[in-house]
């Protein structure tokens, strides 16, 4: 079937709805058909289409019709039937809107569905049986049931033919609802006896092309006479109802009347079934004819119900009338509110009649109770206005401001104009998106802060605050110290703001004397884009603090004259002698001076004044009062704490100038070596106290120190041989540790005074004796070469097996580790050391273990008869007292008992003197050594002997 599209387009006034377009198309049509090109014919852009989201909005019922957004047409999404989508109503039509968004725009959108011949024409029943009296007169009627098309137009019922029509013809009659009434009229007599049963078929064809047609038997049973048919009173019955009605409520009642009596004239009343569904709405009574409410009636759904009504008597002759029942209607549906469309938010800057939000509203009830008005609260900038027939848009009524209300919940409550009225309410929310129009604003319009002179720079002075109204990164407020300059000098190297906080810190510690106030001007910005600022100005009073003496101004006092003032002898009580001029560059009571009299040659002839510093006379003047005056002013300022300046004034009490010259000629000599003398006397007296104090301690200390050492040999009788852990030195001629701790006894042949002495280092000359030799040193004469220079260093040459110990014969604990040597040296009467050339140096080294007492007292007595064994070779006189302190006693008389001395586990060599070395060699060889008895007991070994020390000691042997 060819495909028919009407185009119709209108525009309309209104700034929402630009047009209207109508298309017709014929039902059942094929999904995906194309319904018509929308954007083409609404002057769209498909670009607009899409950035638009545009979208087909039916309000809630069946999409039968899509949007197509790529090519811009409708197309049939779902198959429409006429039939079922309008029924018998025509002109059929789908009506939707096309909306778009960005901005928001509406189209009205209406579809004419056409009918096609798609429907036979149908009869309820199959068959119809008729019992006719054989006395019915000719043109009796009797009602056919009308077939059922449901197309309409052409397409629908058009006519009826009745064969074969040797009895009965065809009639047919037009009714008010545009039906046709459908009687079979008798034309010629019945014979029961010829036919008692007539056979007829009844066809209902449509209009179509090509036509379509329905049939239905109809058989006729010939009865004897019944010659009258019942007859209603009225051809057409009107009733009403109120919508929603209980079960059982009574409708109408229909009467109808026949001339026949007995069995004939008793008639029944039934509901024609060519509409079977009203048999489930309505009931009547065959007997009286009374219509029954049996089911839900709703105006929503049908305002009026059409029935045909027959009567048939008990000879089966018959009639019709049709009832038709108006369905009143009752408020009973609230409006319903569909969002069509809504912004979430707007910017506060939106101009007036911004569209915020489009609304359908629709209300099913008719007349006054389907008349909807909406409103919205008066308190708020927002206005609803109608567009289309049952559309509503939310718009802004003036500016916005964020900042006096950043949200806004908008109730939109519609009504029907019903008795009792009926509404709706739906809330929208609506967020103000904000924009940076307000500047920050500070606190106050001006600043004033006090700051304490000869602050810390970085000092925090005070805080300035700006708010902004706005919202977010707008709001957010950063603080900026304008340029300008105070005293032709930038504010930036006075101070500094805080970028976030507004926070003014000092740059640099100020001086009231210099600046007491300057001003300044900080900037609030916001971060908005564009930035607003506004400024505020700043002023700084700087607070004096008492940092500056007062200064005297007169009188003035010099370094090289003396100026005096001079009153007379006749001067009376109160004389102005003369006034102390002071100033003090601080202010406030900080500059408030007070003068006092601090010192005076005569403190009952003179005062001071206490505010004015007026020195004047307290009595009279006499002849006995000296002439020279000396007065000490003292100039007080009133600061916390207070500061002070001293002044001398020199007073002459003579009533002659000569007098006066010839007193303190000498006065400013006198002055200063008065002066210089107590100097030089308080350094004098510091320094020989100090003295004092350090000898006193170097005595006690040296005293307590001796005293231990000799409680210590006294006790052990036995040189002392100390253990030193930490370092040892290696016996195998490997070499030595880098640090060398040596061990010196120094004695005398017989007394017990001796020197012990720490810290040779290891580079000093050394010297290795064999314990076992009582001769002569005549193995280190080959070594004259290194010892010509008493002070140049030596080479360690390897061990000499001939010089050391056997295992057997090593003192103390076994092993080849020990950590002492001793260095023994004579000493003469006369104080001088019998020993030539470098001591002897020992290597170190712990030991495997910490040596037990009994092995410290093994070697000692290892030692000590190794030093008795050494004695007893000794010639008679050598050593005696006698010889040792007598004037003849010299080195060359000393043998050389180092040999006596174990050294064991050193690398060390023989670096003693060679020149002594021989001549102690040639001596020891010619002179016999003393007794044993001869010898005296050997001291306990003693700290090294300070000068001091020595000459005690000499005093006590002279003793």
């Amino acid at each position: 079937m060819r495909r028919q599209v009407l185009l119709f387009l209108s525009v309309v006034s209104l700034d929402y709805v630009l047009s209207q377009v109508t298309y017709s198309i014929p039902e059942e049509m094929a999904k995906g058909s194309v319904v018509g090109n929308i954007a083409h014919d609404l002057g769209l852009d498909l670009k607009r289409l899409k950035s638009g989201k545009a979208r087909v909005y039916t309000g809630g019922s069946a999409e039968y019709v899509g949007l197509n957004r790529e090519r811009g047409v409708l197309l049939i999404q779902e198959r429409i039937d006429r039939e079922t989508l309008c029924g018998e109503t025509t002109p059929c039509a789908l009506h939707f809107q096309l909306i778009l968004d960005n901005p928001m725009e509406l189209f009205r959108v209406t579809v004419e569905i056409t009918d096609i011949n798609d429907n036979t024409p149908v009869f309820r029943n199959a068959e119809k049986r008729f019992e006719i009296s054989e006395s019915a007169v000719i043109g009796s009627k009797f009602i056919l049931e009308k077939a059922i098309d449901s197309d309409i137009g052409m397409n629908g019922l058009q006519h009826y033919s009745l064969t074969p029509t040797d009895n009965f013809v065809l009639k047919l009659d037009n009714q008010a609802d545009g039906s046709k009434k459908v009687e079979m009229v008798l034309q010629k007599p019945l014979d029961r006896e010829r036919q008692a049963l007539i056979s007829l078929l009844l066809t209902a064809k449509d209009g179509g092309a090509p036509p379509m047609s329905g049939t239905m038997q109809i058989f006729v049973t010939v009865l004897d006479a019944n010659d009258n048919a019942p007859t209603f009173i009225k051809s057409l019955y009107r009733a009403k109802i109120l919508e929603n009605s209980p079960k059982g409520t009574s409708v109408t009642t229909v009467s109808a009347t026949d001339k026949d009596i007995g069995s004939n004239g008793e008639v029944s009343y039934m509901i024609a079934s060519s509409k079977h569904f009203l048999s489930e709405i309505f009931q009547i009574n065959s007997k009286t004819g009374e219509i029954i409410l049996i089911g839900e009636i709703d105006y929503e759904k049908a305002n009026v119900y059409q029935m045909d009504i027959e009567v048939v008597d008990s000879g089966g002759l018959s009639d019709s009338t049709k009832v038709v029942v108006d369905v009143v209607d009752i408020n009973d549906n609230k409006p319903h509110i569909n969002i069509v469309s809504k912004s979430e938010a707007v910017i506060e800057d939106a101009p007036s009649n911004t569209v915020i939000a489009m609304l359908s509203i629709n209300d099913p009830d008719s007349e006054s109770n389907g008349k909807v008005g909406c409103s919205i609260d008066n308190d708020i900038p927002f206005k609803i206005q109608t567009t289309l027939n049952g559309f509503y848009t939310l718009v802004t009524e003036v500016a916005l401001d964020r900042e006096g209300a950043s949200e806004y919940n908008i109730t939109v409550t519609c009504s029907d104009e019903g008795v009792p009225s009926l509404s709706s309410s739906v809330t929208l929310t609506l967020q103000i998106s904000d924009v940076n129009d307000n500047a920050p604003v500070f606190e106050r319009s001006s600043y004033e802060a006090y700051i304490v002179e000869n602050n810390t720079p970085g000092l925090s002075i005070f805080t300035v605050k700006a708010t902004d109204a706005d919202w977010n990164q707008n709001a957010r407020v950063s603080y900026i110290l304008e340029d300008s300059s105070v005293n032709g000098v930038p504010v930036s190297s006075y101070v500094s703001v805080s970028a976030d906080g507004g926070v003014i810190h000092a740059v640099r510690s100020f001086d009231y004397e210099q600046i007491k106030d300057f001003q300044f001007r900080v900037k609030a910005q916001d971060g908005g884009s564009p930035p607003l600022s506004s400024n505020v100005t700043v002023k700084i009073l700087i607070q004096d603090q008492n940092d500056n003496p007062p200064q005297v101004l007169y009188p003035v006092q010099t370094g090289g004259s003396m100026v005096a003032e001079m009153v007379p002898r006749s001067a009376d009580v109160g004389y102005l002698v003369t006034k102390v001029v002071a100033v003090d560059v601080d202010s406030g009571q900080n500059a408030w001076l007070s003068y006092k009299l601090q010192k005076a040659t005569d403190r009952a002839l003179f005062e001071v004044g206490l505010q004015n510093g007026e020195i004047r006379t307290i009595r009279q003047v006499t002849d006995k009062d000296a002439v020279k005056q000396r007065l000490s002013v003292i100039v007080e300022d009133n600061g916390q704490p207070s500061r002070s300046a001293t002044v001398i004034v020199n007073v002459a009490v003579a009533d002659s100038f000569p007098e006066v010259l010839s007193e303190f000629t000498d006065f400013t000599h006198d002055k200063e070596y008065n002066d210089n003398l107590t100097f030089y006397l308080v350094l004098a007296l510091a320094v020989v106290s100090f003295l004092f104090i350090t000898c006193l301690v170097v005595i006690i200390s040296v005293k307590v120190y001796r005293w231990r050492q000799s409680r210590i040999l006294y006790h052990s009788n036995l040189p002392v041989i100390p253990y030193y852990p930490p370092r040892y030195s290696d016996t195998l001629g490997t070499g030595t540790l880098q640090h060398v701790y040596n061990y010196e006894v120094c004695r005398t042949t017989d007394s017990r005074k001796s020197d012990c002495k720490f810290g040779r280092a290891g580079s000093q000359n050394v010297l290795i004796m064999e314990p076992g030799s009582t001769g002569t040193m005549q193995r280190m004469q080959s070594e004259k070469s290194i010892l010509d220079e008493p002070d140049s260093p030596l080479e360690q040459k390897p061990p000499n097996n001939d010089w050391r110990f056997t295992q057997g014969q090593r003192p103390g604990p076994s092993g080849p580790h020990m950590p002492y040597g001793t260095h023994i040296r004579w000493t003469s009467k006369n104080g001088t050391r019998a020993t030539g050339g470098p001591e002897v140096a020992m290597g170190t080294g712990p030991w495997p273990q910490p040596p037990t007492e009994a092995e410290q007292l093994q070697a000692l007595m290892a030692a000590a008869n190794e030093v008795s064994e050494a004695t007893a070779t000794l010639g008679p006189g050598t050593m005696g007292l006698s010889t040792r302190y007598s004037p003849q006693f010299t080195l060359q008389h000393v043998p050389d008992y180092r040999q006596n001395v174990y050294i064991p586990g050193s690398t060390a060599t023989l670096t003693s003197n060679p020149q002594q070395q021989q001549a102690t060699a040639q001596q020891a060889t010619q002179q016999a050594l003393p007794p044993p008895q001869a010898s005296a007991q050997p001291e306990p070994p003693k700290a090294a002997q300070t000068p001091a020390s020595k000459k005690k000691s000499t005093k006590k042997e002279k003793k």
